[in-house]
């Protein structure tokens, strides 16, 4: 990022308004597991570690406290008139797309004075690729990569935008790294569950299998995972099965979600370019990073200047 578009270089207004630059409302779907709502509060502490002089604040669409009115009018007791809020989603489903906008317009409606900014979701992103990587690294030594298959669990959705995401996660991770198989697999609402996902890897010759919980946080879906796999794995014997967790509260998490922030703070709101190889270094492809993207002509279209001079009309 460059200074730019840094947060952290925010001028201060006597009253300690944050000038110029809106105040930060991290968005989370909510838990009744106490430890999720632990994880989300230190994501939420991270980011203002590392953001100091940023007006942050951290709330939720359901389930548990603080709610997001709650957290608006912490923003607005501090000065600040205008908001840009982020949704604490790693893939865009119903609740970045809809639930989370809808709360937004109620809390415009009760302060007219405030302008709200909204953010994208996390999305695909080489950094999330990268600390799922490490995280499955801590479970599997190098030399058992070869032979081990990875099972990613999303936590499944009735939007097919957001299911057809983890797909691609899946096939990502797998790009450029040892591991001969990478799955995908949901824990709620659609196919295949854990049991099938295992069951999936274990036909295709898998011998041992990685489970990774794609959700950034624990809670009851993320607990199940870790409970199916292992009652997949004791009605199994001579198939091993490893859990290597879900993301947490990390430094990259807290970072990205600035990056989100100032994308909607500057109106940059790219194309698909997060997993783009010619922006970002992926494994394996790391020469791409910066090569010009060529244009590929065709030789009967008009304006293409092959070896001839000048333009062929047929």
């Amino acid at each position: 990022m460059s200074d730019r578009r840094n947060p952290v270089s925010v001028t201060e207004k006597k009253n300690g308004e944050a000038h110029g630059r809106p105040a930060l409302l991290i968005v989370g779907h909510g838990t009744r597991n106490h430890r999720g709502v632990r994880e989300f509060e230190e994501l939420v502490g991270l980011v203002r570690r590392r953001n100091p002089g940023l007006p942050v604040e951290g709330g939720f669409i359901e389930l548990s406290r603080p709610p997001i009115s709650e957290c608006v009018s912490r923003l607005t007791e501090r000065g600040g008139s205008l908001i840009s809020a982020v949704p604490l989603m790693l893939l865009s489903a119903g609740h970045a797309k809809d639930d989370i906008p809808a709360t937004l317009v109620r809390e415009k409606i009760s302060h007219p004075d405030l302008s709200f900014r909204y953010g994208r979701s996390l999305g695909i992103r080489p950094e999330l690729l990268q600390l799922m990587d490490e995280r499955v690294s801590a479970v599997v030594a190098e030399e058992e990569k070869a032979d081990t298959a990875v099972l990613v669990v999303g936590r499944g959705s009735s939007d097919p935008d957001a299911n057809s995401d983890l797909s691609k996660v899946a096939r990502l991770f797998w790009e450029g790294r040892p591991y001969p198989l990478v799955e995908g697999a949901y824990v709620s609402m659609t196919p295949p569950d854990v049991a099938e996902g295992l069951e999936r890897c274990r036909r295709l010759g898998a011998r041992r299998v990685v489970v990774f919980s794609y959700f950034l946080f624990t809670g009851v879906l993320e607990e199940r995972i870790r409970r199916q796999s292992e009652v997949y794995a004791a009605e199994n014997p001579g198939f091993e099965v490893r859990y290597a967790g879900y993301f947490g509260a990390h430094e990259r998490v807290a970072d990205l979600l600035m990056e989100r922030y100032a994308e909607a703070t500057d109106g940059d709101i790219r194309m698909n370019c997060d997993v783009c190889v010619h922006r970002v270094a992926l494994p394996g492809f790391e020469e791409k990073v910066g090569a010009p993207a060529t244009p590929h002509y065709h030789p009967d279209e008009p304006g293409h200047h092959g070896h001839h001079h000048g333009h062929h009309h047929h």
